[in-house]
């Protein structure tokens, strides 16, 4: 059992991770409507006009399943933060996630420039 003076550090990390955990799921899910979202173009094209011809599913279906696996992805790291911090907290040393910081802003960064580009380019299609 941990001494009381590391007990709030290992809450205070576990609760980071659990927000870490949040971000993940919230990335899936988004992702996960994203790539739908062509899906229910289609469907809605066909419903208006049912001569149309059927299109695939655009870009949107890439980006959401790349939304996905970033998801996935920032829980994994999430996992392997929270082990290091806990040995860190064990050892009594002072640790500070740059690395973690850094990788989540320019992931978030580049999925931002995507997204954009997505829009920009669907857009021009209507």
């Amino acid at each position: 059992m941990p001494d009381d003076s590391h007990m709030s550090s290992y809450l205070a990390n576990e609760r980071t991770f659990l927000a870490w955990v949040r971000t993940s799921i919230a990335v899936i899910s988004l992702g996960f409507v994203v790539a739908k979202f062509g899906v229910w173009i289609r469907e809605l094209a066909k419903q208006l006009d049912p001569l149309a011809p059927a299109q695939g599913t655009g870009r949107s279906m890439p980006v959401g399943v790349f939304m996905m696996a970033l998801g996935g992805i920032i829980a994994v790291i999430a996992a392997h933060h929270y082990h290091t911090i806990n040995q860190a907290i064990d050892k009594g040393e002072p640790y500070a996630g740059k690395k973690l910081i850094n990788g989540v802003t320019i992931a978030v960064v580049f999925l931002t420039l995507v997204m954009i580009a997505y829009l920009l380019s669907e857009s021009s299609r209507i």
